[in-house]
């Protein structure tokens, strides 16, 4: 028998929790341990009224638009503590996972990319081409990239955000986690957001940052990779072709290879 393509590699996984089992059930079973550090905790928003005011106005919108899990999350909680999806509302996701997220909770999403998952491939989607006089909402978190609002309104939608959750820094003690780095048991890092690798570094402080530093990452987009080039962290860096778990792993796979070739 073969072994296994992760066999003895330490994989730090800085998903918040309640994401990273997936993950880190594939990387088990390829043989890695996965080394679980959430270094993002999801929160209520600072004011949920706002939401609040957007969720009551539903019915008068033609689309809404989830820009990841979370938003599916916190935003159809949001939704139903307070009336029913409008059944006319058309829903866009932005990526499979938030597909699947919707799915589970009896929503179909009519539009979604059908490759990458990125606010530039549903803009490339017909559904989004003549959106003139069109009112769309974005569920999402707290801040964020403007460009999705930005480039719908400039092809004549009116666009409102409800920010239904926000991204926090987590209450964790980072030390056993810096002990086991400084031990080498740390091999490479799976960094999933600019918020989390922002927040690693905090938590790592400036003593340990050199662990950073010196540790290949996989990252899920270049945009998280242009941030890994500003904060000067990370031997090496690798982009996953998609954000999602399987693309996660099979990135982590593809730099364990590239490791071993000869």
């Amino acid at each position: 028998m073969s072994q296994a393509p992760l066999a003895g590699v330490g994989v730090l996984v800085t998903r918040p929790r309640h994401q990273a089992e997936a993950l880190c059930g594939l990387l088990a079973d390829a043989g890695a341990e996965p080394i679980r550090f959430p270094a993002i905790t999801i929160a209520p928003p600072t004011d949920p009224t706002a939401a609040d005011a957007v969720i009551d106005d539903l019915d008068a919108f033609d689309l809404a638009i989830f820009i990841s899990a979370n938003a599916v999350e916190q935003g159809v909680a949001a939704v139903r503590r307070r009336r029913a999806w409008p059944e006319a509302l058309a829903i866009a996701s932005i990526g499979a996972a938030t597909a699947r997220a919707l799915e589970a909770h009896g929503l179909t999403p009519a539009v979604r990319p059908a490759q990458r998952f990125d606010s530039e491939a549903l803009l490339e989607h017909p559904a989004l081409q003549a959106v003139s006089g069109h009112r769309v909402v974005i569920f999402r978190g707290e801040g964020g990239r403007e460009l999705l609002a930005e480039t719908l309104r400039g092809r004549g939608a009116e666009v409102i955000y409800a920010e239904v959750y926000r991204r926090a820094l987590p209450d964790v003690d980072p030390a056993p986690l810096i002990d086991r780095w400084r031990a080498g048991e740390v091999d490479v890092a799976v960094i999933t957001s600019i918020e989390g690798l922002e927040n690693l570094c905090t938590l790592m402080g400036p003593e340990a940052r050199p662990l950073l530093q010196a540790t290949p990452l996989v990252v899920a987009s270049d945009r998280v990779l242009q941030q890994a080039h500003q904060l000067d962290v990370g031997a090496t860096a690798l982009v996953a072709e998609s954000s999602s778990d399987q693309g996660l792993f099979e990135a982590v796979v593809a730099w364990r290879r590239a490791t071993n070739a000869p």
